[in-house]
């Protein structure tokens, strides 16, 4: 009896599943922004949307206005994050979230008012 053939492992599986996350290469290389160093990680909202303004209005680099490249940044890395993300975290950067509309003067009462809506 002969024994079958031994099939080939494939060595590509990793370096092809690395190449398949675009979002880290964007998360490493990109220089749309010029962000303060762990500022994600930082406990107050308020500072966390200061620091993502700052940045969007200093960058001469993003595509978009200043407003929609910093809540970019921060949806970007909260949708990267992921299920990793603890529930505290998630509750701060969402927060953020909220306090760079207000700081940019895009909260919910000036765009139901801008649309002629009331809510």
């Amino acid at each position: 009896m002969t024994t079958p053939a031994k099939t080939k492992r494939r060595t590509k599986s990793r370096s092809r599943k690395a190449a398949r996350y675009w979002s880290a290469k964007a998360t490493q290389e990109s220089h749309a922004l010029a962000l303060d160093e762990g500022v994600f990680t930082w406990s107050d909202p308020k500072r966390i949307a200061r620091s993502l303004k700052r940045s969007a209005l200093q960058s001469r680099q993003r595509k978009a206005e200043p407003y929609r490249s910093a809540l970019s940044m921060l949806v970007f890395y909260i949708n990267r994050a992921g299920k990793n993300l603890p529930a505290s975290r998630r509750r701060i950067l969402e927060r953020a979230k909220t306090e760079l509309r207000r700081q940019f003067g895009r909260d919910r009462a000036a765009r139901s008012t801008r649309s002629g809506v009331k809510s």
